[in-house]
């Protein structure tokens, strides 16, 4: 799993999201930071959130031998 930052379009606020071994975005961990962001949590906030998510999402599904798309 990858951390990236993204643009949220419309807006030119920046936002995170976490992306899968494929590149694409988790979805579950996505629309959490996405709601981070809606309702104007900072920037740094969000991006501290994603690493969270990342390591402990990715740490757990590893463990259980997991894909995040079960």
């Amino acid at each position: 799993m990858l951390v990236h930052p993204v643009a949220v379009p419309g807006s030119g606020r920046e936002s995170w999201t976490v992306l899968g071994d494929d590149d694409v975005p988790v979805v579950p961990v996505d629309r959490f930071l996405a709601y981070l962001t809606d309702i104007g949590r900072s920037p740094n906030t969000v991006k501290a959130y994603s690493h969270e998510s990342q390591g402990l999402l990715g740490s757990f599904l590893s463990f259980r031998s997991l894909d995040w798309r079960f």
